[in-house]
Order: structure tokens, then sequence, then C-alpha cells
């Protein structure tokens, strides 16, 4: 089965303790966006709510960075315990060596972040020190967005590279994974999904009939690769 990794910036952080609880039962990864509201405009979580978060739950966390200095952020994430620390190619690159072997030094995992419009020959110099790419699916910054098919064709490109490289990178998909588009994700190579609002958070107004019919949604769609 693919992974799910829900995008806390979606939950309803009212409902904070109880939604976690259930989630952690169930989930892979924990999708943390940290944003300055500089590199896009909007402004969510922060290394602080990391912090909060880490006394509820065991789950790995992913920080996806989505500020104009991420690797200012990094020793502090990783003291923080995060599991996956990705940032966006644009910024990455220069870095990318370097990082790798800090993050890795701490038994951590390095993520990059590919834009709809970021080509993929952008990150193949250190695509063999990547753990997670992650390939947008909406333009970064805000949830609920409308799903970009074409890069699904990165999605394509990636598994096809990893598979001729020998690679064991995992391709994780982030914007519109719901049940209408989970059958041409899976299809296309994803290891790792996103859920949002569309795919999780909005499907019920109980956490756990929520979590039931995402599974059934993701399953359904698995099943008919």
């Amino acid at each position: 089965m693919v992974k799910i990794s829900p995008s806390l910036m979606c939950m309803d952080i009212s409902k904070f303790e109880e939604q976690i609880n259930c989630l952690n039962q169930t989930v892979d990864y924990y999708h943390i966006d940290i944003m300055d509201g500089h590199y896009v405009s909007n402004m969510t979580l922060s290394p602080w709510f990391i912090e909060q978060l880490k006394d509820h739950t065991e789950t790995p966390l992913d920080a996806h960075l989505m500020v104009t200095n991420p690797i200012e952020y990094v020793d502090q994430l990783l003291d923080l315990g995060v599991e996956v620390i990705s940032i966006h190619a644009e910024y990455l690159n220069g870095h990318a060596f370097r990082l790798s072997e800090t993050i890795k030094q701490r038994g951590k995992k390095m993520g990059v972040v590919l834009n709809p419009e970021t080509p993929l020959t952008i990150i193949t110099d250190y695509l063999h020190l990547i753990d997670i790419v992650t390939v947008m699916t909406v333009d970064p910054g805000f949830a609920g967005q409308t799903f970009i098919s074409e890069s699904l064709d990165k999605v394509r490109k990636l598994n096809a590279y990893r598979e001729e490289h020998q690679l064991a990178f995992e391709i994780q998909i982030d914007g519109s994974c719901n049940e209408k588009t989970y059958h041409t994700m899976i299809e296309a190579g994803a290891d790792i999904l996103i859920v949002g609002t569309s795919g999780l958070f909005n499907l019920d107004d109980s956490i756990e009939k929520s979590v039931e019919l995402m599974q059934g949604h993701i399953l359904a769609a698995a099943q008919t690769k």
C-alpha cells in the first residue's frame, strides 16, 4: 500500500488531540508546512508547532520548508527530532552535498521539493543523496487548489530514473491528493501521498470516519492500478 502523510495545516486545530490520537494509529508520516510569508505569501506552522506535536506522537515528521532561508532552519529541526527535512530545489542547490552529510550524520532523511514548473534536471546531480522527492501538483503555499495533472509526467520520469539508476528514494505527491486523483498518482509511481482537506479532513465531521473513508478510497485506487 502507498504511504499516507496528513498535511497538518489542514487539520482542525480546535480538535488537535482528538485528531492526532486517531491518526497516530494509521498514518506513516505527518507533513508539516513551515511558511514565512515571503517564499509564499501564506504563513502556517512553525518549529514551535513541531515542539508541541512531539509530545503527542511518535509518527515521523516531514518538515516542508517554504521559507526564503531554509538552511537556517536545519539544525533547529534536527534538534527537534524531525525525521525528514524537505527543501525546495531552488534553495537546496548549492547546499545539497553538505546538508546531506549533516542530516544523515544525525540519522535523518533529506528531501527535495519540485514545484510544478521546476524541471527534474535541476536535481539529477545529487538525486542519489535524496531520500524523498516531493512533487508539487499544485502551486505551493495554499490548500484547496486545482490539481495540475502535468506534474504527473515528472512522477513518471522520477520512477523511471530511479529504476534505471537503481536508487532508493521515495516519491511523494503534495497537492489535491483525493479520491479523484489517487488512481493516476499511484499508477504514475507515487510512494507517499500527502492528504489534506479534500483527501482526509473534510470527508466527515468525525476524524475516525474520515480516516475510514480515505483508506477505502486509496484501497480502491490501488486495486485498479
